[in-house]
């Protein structure tokens, strides 16, 4: 038997006055003595003590506290004293609450004051976001988005990259899948890719979204597997002659630029032309721009660059070549027909027309 009450520390022992400990004593029950007539005996403390549901009946699980004290062997005065599981959980400062599940995590978007200068999200231009219907911001983990209705692909996506604390996850049993927040027919989807050499192409790179805690880590790599983040791309778009450039612009950033807090804004998404070619019904884009954002030594900069797929052959799934140019922001905005902050194009680097006109052979040709 048990008698719950707030036991406390002797002042005259403890010299530290009266302190609360949240306890409770037990005593031997007269008609169910134990064998040995000990309530706890040597190697107990520790031990949990749990509650019966009625005389006789088993013993069910719910903890009611810790046993951590008792007589000695011999004694004629046999009790013994368990503390409260909530005192022992706030002296250990531990929680049974389970952590937030993947769900819980906010999709919380691109973050326009994630460096410390603040870079907002760019703006389609207003003939083709009235023409669009207007353009809805879609928020996802670590990263948002504004679809181009007409072609039912991403006309933007903007995301940050933690350097600092990005995570390495598997990609294994993530399946790509429409996102229910908008109607089906309003996105591209598996229809396109199925059975022929068109990859699933992230914009927004999934490893750049692997940052944060595990859940939002977790969170944010389910996100990068909707359609909406995905555009048509070749099954060798970053294996192509040129070294792979497209494919390693953000870790190019890392490894060449002393970037500030080790953060990078990022901003990509393809270029839509009247006479893309077509392919089960959808056109597909053979441009791509990016935008890389950081800071070093206190300046704002940004770099803008431009892929262009030829596919020519597109009957055939044949791609002829990749080529990557550095480019200036206005040269982009013209191309997919947006409006970048003035932030950037305060920050964005001049490049020499003579650059322009060449495709980069590799990361180490990037003017950072």
């Amino acid at each position: 038997m048990a008698t719950v009450k707030d036991r406390h520390f002797d002042p005259e022992i403890c010299g530290l006055g009266t302190k609360a400990i949240g306890a409770f004593e037990i005593g031997p029950a007269p008609k169910h003595p134990a064998a040995d007539g000990e309530i706890s005996s040597g190697g107990d403390s520790g031990a949990a003590w749990m509650f019966r549901s009625g005389t006789g009946a088993a013993t069910i699980t719910v903890l009611a506290g810790l046993h951590f004290a008792g007589e000695a062997n011999g004694s004629s005065d046999e009790h013994a004293l368990a503390c409260l599981q909530q005192s022992v959980f706030e002296k250990l400062g531990v929680t049974l609450t389970p952590p937030a599940s993947e769900e819980a995590v906010a999709n919380v978007g691109y973050d326009p004051n994630f460096l410390s200068t603040p870079v907002p999200l760019p703006e389609v231009k207003p003939d083709i976001a009235k023409a669009n219907g207007g353009s809805e911001v879609l928020h996802y983990t670590h990263f948002s988005l504004a679809m181009r209705k007409s072609r039912r692909f991403a006309a933007w996506v903007a995301w940050n990259i933690d350097g600092g604390s990005r995570k390495k996850l598997s990609r294994k049993n993530i399946d790509f899948v429409k996102d229910p927040r908008l109607a089906t027919n309003a996105q591209v989807g598996n229809e396109l890719y199925r059975a022929n050499r068109l990859d699933r192409g992230h914009l927004a790179r999934r490893a750049d979204l692997l940052w944060g805690s595990l859940s939002e880590a977790t969170k944010a790599n389910t996100d990068s597997f909707f359609y909406t983040n995905i555009t048509p791309q070749m099954d060798d778009f970053n294996q192509s002659a040129r070294e792979g450039v497209w494919g390693k612009l953000e870790d190019a950033v890392f490894a060449d630029v002393e970037v500030d807090d080790l953060k990078v804004s990022a901003f990509g998404g393809p270029v839509f032309a009247d006479d893309d070619r077509e392919f089960r019904r959808v056109k597909i884009p053979r441009e791509f721009w990016k935008v890389l954002v950081f800071v070093e030594n206190g300046e704002l900069k940004a770099r803008g660059f431009l892929l262009s797929q030829n596919l020519d052959q597109l009957e055939v799934l044949d791609l002829d070549e990749f080529r990557v140019f550095h480019v200036p922001l206005t040269e982009i905005e013209q191309r997919a027909l947006l409006r970048s902050p003035q932030a950037l194009h305060d920050a964005d680097l001049q490049v020499a027309a003579e650059a322009i006109a060449e495709p980069l052979e590799s990361v180490a040709a990037i003017q950072w």
